[in-house]
C-alpha cells in the first residue's frame, strides 16, 4: 500500500531499440499487457542507440498503442523534449491524448544520451538542454489550454498560435518528469508538475535503487510541493524495476517497501537484458504483482 493508503498502479515498459525495434511487436505487447490486467503501457524515446542498434519512432508506436486499447494508460518515457520542436510536440500529444480518449501520460527529461543530439547538429550541454526543457514544458501546458500564446524565451519561441484539439485530459495530460538522483534540480523541476520518475547515480539496469533512497526522494519533493502550495494536487512517484513472472508473490514482496515509500506507478522493465520478444510476453502474460491491502494487513 502507498503512504496515501492506495495500491500503487503497474505498467510494462518497452524498449524501442534493438531486438524490440518492430512497431507491431510493441504494440502487440501493449495489447497483451491490457488483457492480462496491467494498468499501462510505456516506451521509450530514442531516435538512435548503441551499437547502431534499430530504433523505431516512439510516437509512432504510441498511436498504434492509442488506437488498439481500450483502458491501459499510455505514453513515452522520457521524452527528451529539448530536441524536439515545440509546436510539432504539442500537436502530437494533443492528438494522442484525443485518439487515447485522455489516457496520455507525458513524460519529459533531457534524454539519456548526448550523441542523439550532436549527430544532428544539436547542443548537447545539460545546462542548455534543461533550460529548454523548462521553457518547452511552459509552452506546451499554455498551447494545451487553447488560448492564444506568445511566449518570447531565449530557446522557445510561439507567436500568437491557439490550437486545436485541446487534449481531453483539462487542464492536461499529466507530465512526468524525470531525474537522476542525487542531482536536485530535476527533482525542483517535477515538483512544479504532476509526477517524478527518478533513478540514480549508483543503480541501473538491472538494479532499483532501495526503497529508503525512494523515500528520501519523496520526502525531498513533498517539501517542495508543501513550499509551493501544490502539496494537495495529484502527485505520482514512478518507478522502473524487475519482478519474476514465476513468483508473483516475491514480486508483490519486491513493490512494498517502494509502495510504502511512497511508490504510485510500478514500470515492470522489459528488455534485452531480460530476453527477447517471448521472454517479454511470457513476464506481461503473468501478470502485475499487485500488492493487495491483505498483503499489506498481513506484513503489519
Amino acid at each position: 500500500m502507498t503512504i496515501d493508503g492506495t495500491s500503487p498502479r503497474f505498467a510494462v515498459g518497452l524498449p524501442n531499440v534493438g531486438v524490440f525495434a518492430d512497431p507491431a511487436l510493441l504494440t502487440e505487447l501493449a495489447g497483451r499487457a491490457e488483457q492480462a490486467g496491467w494498468d499501462g503501457a510505456f516506451v521509450w524515446d530514442h531516435v538512435l542507440y548503441h551499437h547502431d542498434w534499430p530504433v523505431v519512432d516512439p510516437t509512432v508506436v504510441a498511436a498504434a498503442i492509442a488506437a488498439t486499447t481500450t483502458r491501459i494508460r499510455l505514453g513515452i518515457l522520457m521524452t527528451a523534449v529539448p530536441r524536439r520542436r515545440v509546436g510539432k510536440l504539442a500537436r502530437e500529444i494533443a492528438s494522442l491524448d484525443v485518439l487515447s480518449g485522455g489516457r496520455l501520460v507525458f513524460g519529459a527529461g533531457l534524454g539519456s544520451m548526448p550523441s542523439e543530439y550532436t549527430a544532428f547538429g544539436e547542443p548537447a550541454d545539460p545546462r542548455l538542454r534543461a533550460a529548454r526543457l523548462d521553457e518547452s514544458l511552459a509552452a506546451l501546458a499554455a498551447l494545451w489550454s487553447g488560448e492564444s500564446v506568445t511566449a518570447h524565451g531565449e530557446h522557445v519561441v510561439v507567436d500568437g498560435v491557439s490550437m486545436a484539439p485541446t487534449p481531453v485530459q483539462r487542464p492536461r495530460p499529466p507530465v512526468w518528469c524525470a531525474g537522476r538522483w542525487p542531482l536536485r534540480a530535476p527533482f525542483r523541476r517535477a515538483a512544479r508538475w504532476d509526477g517524478v520518475m527518478p533513478v540514480h547515480a549508483d543503480y541501473g539496469r538491472p538494479t532499483t535503487m532501495p526503497a529508503p533512497m525512494l523515500a528520501d526522494i519523496v520526502r525531498y519533493v513533498h517539501a517542495l510541493r508543501v513550499s509551493a502550495g501544490t502539496h494537495g494536487r495529484p502527485f505520482d512517484i514512478v518507478l522502473e524495476g524487475a519482478t519474476d513472472a514465476d513468483a508473483p508473490d516475491r514480486g508483490a514482496a519486491v513493490v512494498r517497501p517502494y509502495a510504502d515509500a511512497g511508490l504510485t506507478w510500478w514500470v515492470e522493465a522489459l528488455g534485452w537484458w531480460r530476453g527477447g520478444p517471448d521472454d517479454a510476453r511470457a513476464r506481461i502474460d503473468a501478470g502485475p504483482p499487485i500488492v493487495t491491502e491483505a498483503e499489506a494487513d498481513a506484513d503489519a
